[in-house]
């Protein structure tokens, strides 16, 4: 039976991971921690799909939007920082990424994606799980779904919205409304 994530600290991690600046680094949620930090942490498949390019670039052409409200987003895949770097470097007429606002992780050794409970084991993937984790280090938030469905970044941005609240915020609670 899988254990329960939200209201835990998040499992700590750092990983290799292609910059926005296209220099390799390494990401950390201590790091995230330090700076007093959102992290947005969201896994996909494998580099080169066809769905995953549309939700990278959508987080990515909001990326000012998680900056406003202090969050650092790093995507993650078990692919290596090589494939994404070309990956990036590939047109998006071409079905690549281009030019990103947020680094991009390698989980090679699939550690963090089983960490975070969304591994395929059996094909060394990751499901699409999208993970909001305040600057303590707790797991506020988390969604795992099927790979054939892309995220809604309104969405992921109206959830951070609603936790950096601090209040009680109910159904269709939007940014500007009243909580509870």
């Amino acid at each position: 039976m899988a254990e329960r994530m939200v209201g835990k600290q998040a499992p700590r991690f750092e990983m290799d991971a292609v910059m926005a600046n296209k220099e390799f680094g390494k990401v950390s949620l201590e790091e995230n921690m330090k700076n007093d930090k959102w992290t947005v942490l969201f896994f996909y498949p494998m580099d080169f799909t066809f769905v995953c390019p549309t939700e990278i670039t959508a987080m990515s052409d909001r990326y000012d939007e998680f900056e406003d409200l202090d969050a650092e987003v790093i995507g993650v895949s078990t692919d290596t920082i090589h494939t994404h770097l070309a990956w990036i470097n590939t047109s998006r007429d071409d079905n690549g990424l281009e030019q990103l606002q947020y680094p991009l992780a390698a989980d090679t050794n699939h550690q963090v994606s089983k960490d975070y409970g969304v591994l395929i084991e059996e094909e060394g993937v990751a499901l699409r799980g999208l993970f909001i984790i305040d600057p303590e280090g707790e797991l506020k938030y988390q969604t795992v779904f099927h790979n054939d469905v892309g995220r809604d970044v309104d969405e992921t941005l109206r959830v951070l919205q609603a936790l950096q609240t601090g209040g009680l915020c109910p159904a269709n609670w939007k940014p500007g409304q009243k909580t509870l």
